[in-house]
Order: structure tokens, then C-alpha cells, then sequence
């Protein structure tokens, strides 16, 4: 069992824990949404996703926000994962974001989509 992402307290008053999917998709959601700069400790960690919602919708602009998405989870869960495909969608205020990746014990592919709205 893992620590489960958000923090949180379960039913019985304790620290609420995670299997090795919500784990590992907890670290995609932590990578993906902390921008450069805000862990104080460090402070290259992150991908900056967010600054997306803020940006003119274009062809281009899915394709370099695909690239610095897999290269951020390849730079920060390369250990934890093994990632597919990762295709970005950005309508109006809400970003969603589709990543079909495989953990290194598990041989399936897992596919994990995760909408935030700005």
C-alpha cells in the first residue's frame, strides 16, 4: 500500500492509502499539474501544463505540449512507468489529458484521463 494522493484521512481516522494503480496515477497527476518552480526543494520538477489553459488553441501548441508532457513523466516516473501514447486536449478553460502508459511490474497497458478546469 501506498500513501494515497491527495493526502487524506480514511473512515478509520488514519492516512488514507492507495493500490499501485491510484498510486501510480496520483505521481502522473502530481507531475503534470505542479509548475516549474513551486517545489521549494525542487524546483525543476513539474511540466508546467497549466501555463496551457492560457494559450491560443493550435496544432502546434498540442504538439509541444505532448512532447514536454511525455518528457516530463519520462524525466520524473522513468523508474515507475513506462509511458505509450499521451495525447492533449485543450477546450475553453479545461485541459484533459490522456496518457496510456505501463508500470514496470505490470505487463498491461493502463490509460488514465485527467480533466482540470482552470
Amino acid at each position: 500500500m501506498h500513501i494515497g494522493f491527495p493526502f487524506r484521512v480514511d473512515h478509520r481516522g488514519r492516512t488514507a492509502g492507495a493500490d499501485d494503480e491510484e498510486y501510480v496515477r496520483g505521481l502522473i497527476e502530481q507531475v503534470l499539474f505542479t509548475a516549474p518552480g513551486e517545489r521549494v526543494n525542487r524546483p525543476d520538477f513539474g511540466s508546467g501544463l497549466r501555463q496551457l489553459l492560457f494559450q491560443p488553441a493550435s496544432g502546434e501548441l498540442a504538439t509541444a505540449t505532448r512532447a514536454l508532457v511525455q518528457a516530463a513523466l519520462q524525466q520524473w516516473l522513468g523508474a515507475e512507468v513506462a509511458v505509450q501514447a499521451v495525447d492533449v486536449v485543450a477546450d475553453d478553460a479545461t485541459v484533459r489529458v490522456t496518457v496510456q502508459y505501463r508500470t514496470r511490474s505490470a505487463p498491461a497497458p493502463v490509460t488514465a484521463v485527467i480533466t482540470r478546469a482552470a
